[in-house]
C-alpha cells in the first residue's frame, strides 16, 4: 500500500455487504447527525403543509394532528425524523446559501425521499400517508399557529389564501407576537396588491379579445369587377395586334 495514501496502514477493501445497504447505513448515520442538530421539536400547534420552522432555526414544528408513525409492510415506520430532516435542509439552503424556497423544497425533498428510501420505505407509501394528513389539515381552520413561524415559504409559495386564513387567526388571537401579525398584514396587502393587478391585465385583455372578434373583417374586391377588368385588358390586347 502506498504511503501517500489516504490510510497507509489500512488499504481499502471493498465491504462484504449490498450496495444499498452501504448506502442506507450512511444515509442512517448522516440523518442521526442532522437530528442530533435540532435544538427543540414542537408538536403543539397548527403548521400548514404539515412541518416549518421558527424564524431563528432552534424550533422544528410538525402539525398537532400528523401521527408520529404508520405501518408499511407489517413494520411501524415513525416520521418525524424525515420531516426533521427536509426542514433543516430547508432552512440551511434559505439562511446559509440564499436559495429560494421553491429551490430550496425540492431539494430538501429530495434529500426527504432518499432518507425514506433508506428504511427500505417506498415514497409512494409514505407520501400518501403524508398527502391524506396535509388536505384534512389544509382544510380545518388554524387555531394554533406559532408565534415566530417562518413565513417565508409561505410568501415564497405564494399561497394567498393560506395567509389570509393566517391573518384572520391573528385577528381573533389575542396577544400573539406583534411581529408576526405585522408580517402577515404587510404579506397579505402585498398578494391583494398583486391579484388585483392581475385581475386588471386579465380584463384588459379580455376586452381586446372581444373587440378583435367583433371588428369586421377585411373587405375584398367584388371577383366579378377584376374579373371583367381582366376582359377589357384582354380585348384591348387582341386589338394592338
Amino acid at each position: 500500500m502506498p504511503s501517500n495514501s489516504c490510510h497507509p496502514n489500512a488499504p481499502h477493501e471493498k465491504l462484504k455487504a449490498p450496495d444499498w445497504y452501504v448506502s442506507a447505513l450512511m444515509m442512517d448515520r448522516a440523518l442521526d447527525a442532522i437530528l442530533r442538530r435540532v435544538k427543540k421539536l414542537d408538536r403543539a400547534h397548527d403548521i400548514p403543509y404539515l412541518a416549518g420552522y421558527s424564524q431563528d432555526g432552534k424550533t422544528i414544528y410538525i402539525d398537532r394532528h400528523l401521527p408520529k408513525s404508520f405501518t408499511f409492510r407489517g413494520r411501524t415506520v415513525e416520521v418525524d425524523r424525515f420531516l426533521i430532516l427536509h426542514e433543516e435542509v430547508e432552512k440551511t439552503l434559505i439562511d446559509q446559501l440564499g436559495l429560494h424556497y421553491l429551490h430550496a423544497h425540492q431539494i430538501a425533498t429530495r434529500a426527504e425521499e432518499a432518507a425514506v428510501n433508506a428504511q427500505r420505505v417506498t415514497w409512494k407509501a409514505y407520501d400518501r400517508f403524508m398527502q391524506k394528513y396535509v388536505k384534512s389539515i389544509g382544510d380545518e381552520r388554524l387555531q394554533k399557529v406559532p408565534a415566530d413561524l417562518d413565513l417565508k415559504p409561505y410568501r415564497d409559495y405564494h399561497d394567498y389564501d393560506l395567509l389570509q386564513r393566517m391573518e384572520q387567526h391573528i385577528q381573533r388571537t389575542p396577544g400573539l407576537g406583534a411581529k408576526l401579525a405585522g408580517e402577515l398584514k404587510s404579506y397579505a396587502a402585498a398578494f391583494r396588491e398583486q391579484h388585483e393587478l392581475e385581475h386588471r391585465h386579465a380584463t384588459h385583455d379580455a376586452a381586446a379579445r372581444k373587440r378583435a372578434a367583433k371588428a369586421p373583417a377585411a373587405k375584398k374586391k367584388p371577383a366579378a369587377k377584376k374579373t371583367a377588368r381582366a376582359s377589357v385588358a384582354k380585348a384591348a390586347r387582341r386589338t394592338a395586334r
